[in-house]
């Protein structure tokens, strides 16, 4: 049972391991070509694609994730081989994610069946007490076949979907039972979530996630440092365009990483640690929370290497100001607290400022504008850090009164006066 602080909220618990770092590598291999994609065809059915593919590998990397959370041991051979087994599949994926997009991805989705052959495999084998390993290694046999049929039927992506949503359900949600009929409501949800698993041996060990998706989240902005760096390779010394485009991406990057690790995570983990470890709320938090803040910094990346072409194509600023904005709504790092009306309108106006950025092609040429986005980056993080340090103070140990505050109406409202 993890312990947890209830001052700051951090649970002491198991550490990242090494066979984890590891894996990591290998996944950041397969998103990297997923980022490459875009660059070679910058559309937007090209972008829904690698969505649809970068869903695919996320959830294969949840699966181990959640694996090592609840049952990983560093220290057991076992552990470490079933983790070390995942990373073939993975890496044969990684080399077919360009063949996906040619219309051949039979490869790519064996290679995923075979990932989920070996977690049901994990789940199942050593037997550990209390975790229902049975329905979760069943789920994952199950991802496994729906993977392999979809190889040999036309258009398979429907059933890709189905497969990571009913994977969804029995990895993170399935410990939450209701009896036939019965309704609950909106505060008596909020309610559960925060009342911890009722079975102990389901909880998720915050610390130990908490530290996972940050790693993993650095990792992917290396994605970002190294298309900086690489396009240093192919510009002259005396460029000075390229030179501000790089000291703009690497602002940018570093604007990113204080926005998630001194806004987002601290204020995820803490909430995680005081709920006991609820599975439901590490989905909301993490599993689901994540998948588009991590996918928006291949967005990023991809219109910072375009931007850095020769002759960028219009869309570099579109993919930078998108994924920008995508990422900034999906940390919610300005939904800390109710406000007023006309808070909530400025929020709102920040995020449509944010993509419009993108108009300044018209006028600027690419690296500038990767330079403006990186100006507007920092001061966005410069008022989440405030506003996000807010929400931490107001937290306290008492996450439900902190749900509370953020969604009753604003004193002096309508509805207030009329309660």
């Amino acid at each position: 049972m993890t312990d947890v602080d209830l001052e700051t909220g951090a649970a002491h618990g198991k550490r990242v391991g090494w066979v984890e770092l590891y894996f990591d590598l290998v996944f950041v291999f397969a998103v990297g070509q997923v980022a490459h994609s875009i660059v070679a065809d910058p559309h937007w059915a090209r972008i829904a694609g690698a969505l649809g593919l970068f869903a695919t590998l996320w959830w294969t990397w949840i699966g181990f994730a959640v694996l090592y959370n609840r049952r990983g041991d560093d220290s057991r051979p076992a552990d470490r081989l079933f983790v070390l087994a995942g990373t073939i599949p993975c890496a044969i994926a990684a080399t077919q994610v360009h063949h996906v997009f040619d219309g051949h991805p039979t490869v790519f989705v064996a290679a995923m069946a075979a990932v989920r052959v070996l977690l049901a495999a994990a789940h199942r084998w050593p037997v550990r007490p209390g975790l229902d390993q049975r329905r979760i290694s069943t789920g994952y046999a199950i991802s496994a076949v729906l993977f392999a049929v979809s190889a040999v039927v036309p258009n398979g992506w429907g059933i890709w979907a189905f497969a990571l949503i009913q994977e969804a359900g029995f990895l993170l949600l399935g410990g939450r039972h209701r009896h036939r009929g019965e309704r609950t409501t909106a505060r008596e949800r909020r309610q559960a979530m925060f009342d911890g698993p009722r079975d102990p041996n389901l909880a998720v060990d915050s610390g130990h996630l908490a530290e996972r998706f940050g790693l993993f989240m650095i990792l992917l902005l290396g994605e970002l440092v190294i298309t900086v760096g690489t396009a240093a390779l192919e510009r002259p010394a005396d460029d000075f365009a390229y030179w501000a485009a790089m000291v703009g991406g690497l602002v940018l990057a570093g604007a990113l990483w204080w926005l998630y690790f001194t806004s987002a995570a601290e204020l995820s983990e803490k909430m995680l640690g005081l709920s006991g470890g609820n599975p439901a709320l590490a989905y909301s938090l993490y599993a689901g929370g994540h998948l588009t803040p991590a996918f928006a910094l291949l967005l990023i990346a991809a219109g910072v290497n375009l931007s850095l072409h020769e002759s960028p194509p219009a869309a570099s600023a579109w993919l930078l100001t998108a994924g920008l904005t995508v990422y900034i709504a999906g940390t919610r790092v300005f939904s800390a607290e109710p406000g007023r009306w006309y808070q909530r309108a400025a929020r709102i106006a920040a995020l449509v400022v944010t993509v419009n950025l993108a108009h300044l092609g018209r006028v600027l040429p690419a690296p500038a504008v990767v330079g403006v986005v990186a100006v507007w980056g920092v001061g966005m993080t410069a008022v989440s850090t405030i506003v996000r340090r807010r929400a931490i103070d107001s937290l306290g140990d008492n996450p439900l009164a902190f749900l509370r505050n953020r969604t009753a109406p604003p004193s002096g409202s309508r509805s207030a006066r009329h309660g």
